[in-house]
């Protein structure tokens, strides 16, 4: 912007001008609130192809409900008694029997959530970046998650082992394996469950994360009675090419 200002200098009756340039620069990378959004490159679409474990043995194939509006002002309010009364309160309707396919809707409190079927591209799954690639709320939010789990062989003594930023709940075919309480940074296996039986063949987990202000994700793996990542399972969906 080209700024010409006039002045006088005092004691002399001179008129002197005095142009000069202002130069308003945006940062490099800036991007508009009002830009395109994305998932990329944290996530992509699930496919119909059964997908084995990460290397470490992270479940990186999940299907994802769009944020439930949970507001909280901070994470300090998560105990057990909170996040179990607010993982356990009915949302929508076969919140904890129904597997969800890619592309399916619930209401909520009189909004249309959706369903996503997604590979997450991280060990660890960016819920926060999947919420503001959507366009969703990404603070005071709720997050529900659903996968399916196919084994060739029953496994006792497995453990689930979860991280989660902030709080969150999981379980393994309709029973509570694993709860994270409090206001917490996702740590790999930062909450080990007790020692629970890989079914052969379908095996669900559901999980529930909720957050205030911050970040949102998790991390999810089986370990076996050494503490080893148990990679010979694979994930699959149901349906995951209708959206």
């Amino acid at each position: 912007m080209n700024v010409l200002r006039k002045f006088s200098i005092p004691g002399t009756g001179v008129l002197a001008v005095l142009a000069f340039q202002i130069f308003i620069i945006a940062p490099k990378h800036a991007v508009s609130d009002d830009a395109p959004r994305s998932i990329a490159p944290y996530f992509t679409p699930a496919t119909s192809s059964p997908k084995a474990p990460d290397p470490e043995g992270f479940l990186q194939r999940w299907l994802l409900l769009e944020p439930i509006n949970k507001p909280n002002r901070t994470n300090t309010v998560f105990t057990d008694t909170y996040v179990r009364n607010a993982m356990n309160t009915e949302y929508f309707p076969g919140q904890f029997a129904v597997i969800p396919r890619s592309g399916d809707r619930v209401t909520v409190a009189g909004q249309e959530l959706a369903w996503h079927a997604l590979d997450s591209t991280n060990f660890n799954v960016k819920l926060f970046r999947f919420a503001y690639g959507l366009n969703k709320p990404t603070y005071g939010v709720l997050f529900w998650a659903v996968t399916i789990v196919n084994s060739p062989r029953e496994i006792k003594n497995a453990r689930l082992a979860v991280g989660s930023n902030s709080a969150s709940m999981w379980w393994l075919n309709g029973k509570e394996a694993v709860g994270l309480f409090g206001d917490r940074r996702m740590v790999m296996d930062d909450c080990i469950s007790k020692r629970l039986t890989i079914n052969k063949g379908r095996n669900v987990i559901r999980g529930a994360v909720i957050n205030g202000p911050g970040l949102s994700d998790f991390c999810v793996r089986f370990i076996d009675e050494d503490g080893e990542p148990i990679k010979d399972i694979t994930l699959s969906l149901e349906n995951v090419g209708n959206e």
